[in-house]
């Protein structure tokens, strides 16, 4: 039997490159769009709009095997400290609990590199934070993708990303091999492809995995989810 997948943050960076490559999987049946304006205009998908403030409304929308969560923002877009925690945290894990409780399998992330709660960053001990709450809310398998920077096309302008990933890391990147492999910038569009192996071929349970992935992320745990 087909899958079907529910993506959150559709019209983002990596979830605009998920809906294209979930409608063509042979694995997946239907994809259904979480999010406030309507992606681009495809018959293969189904638009569930929303503000992410009335979940336990959406009822059997919300029913599907795996949920992709490709929400984030930023402190300057988002307008403040308080109001980034809201969707990095508060609507993630809002849509774990919501998604869960109607039956979903399933629920892959996208977090970020470095998230610790120990971190003297706040975005990153944000990520944590919604990290393990996500994975206590007991789905077959829950996947934490941490990435570095992402590369992609963005309709809106960031410019510490823009400064870091055109200046910085141009030059860096040479530097960072082997182990500091996942510190490399990575392609928004891997992320959606690994995102969606995992879905497929990854193991019950709650994973961590950097970026890109390796054999080992299939067979052995990368890291636990801290406490």
């Amino acid at each position: 039997m087909h899958r079907t997948a529910l993506v959150a943050g559709a019209t983002g960076l990596v979830g605009d490159l998920l809906l294209r490559r979930l409608v063509l999987h042979p694995d997946y049946g239907a994809a259904r769009a979480l999010c406030r304006r309507q992606p681009d205009d495809d018959p293969r998908v189904e638009w569930v709009p929303t503000d992410f403030t009335n979940l336990d409304e959406l009822g059997d929308r919300l029913a599907v095997d795996d949920v992709y969560c490709c929400l984030g923002t930023t402190r300057q877009k988002a307008g403040g400290l308080a109001a980034f925690e809201a969707v990095d945290y508060g609507m993630v894990v809002d849509l774990a609990r919501a998604t869960r409780k109607a039956g979903a399998n399933r629920f892959i992330v996208i977090s970020a590199l470095g998230a610790s709660r120990f971190s003297p960053f706040f975005y990153l001990r944000v990520k944590a934070r919604m990290e393990h709450e996500v994975s206590r809310l007991g789905f077959d398998a829950v996947h934490i993708l941490r990435p570095s920077l992402l590369k992609g096309f963005r309709p809106e302008f960031r410019f510490w990303e823009d400064f870091w990933l055109n200046t910085v890391m141009p030059w860096a990147s040479e530097l960072m091999l082997g182990p500091l492999e996942p510190l490399q910038p990575i392609d928004g569009d891997v992320v959606a492809r690994s995102m969606i192996e995992l879905a497929i071929r990854g193991r019950s349970g709650v994973h961590v995995h950097h970026l890109p992935l390796k054999k080992s992320a299939f067979e052995e745990p990368e890291e636990e989810v801290a406490a």
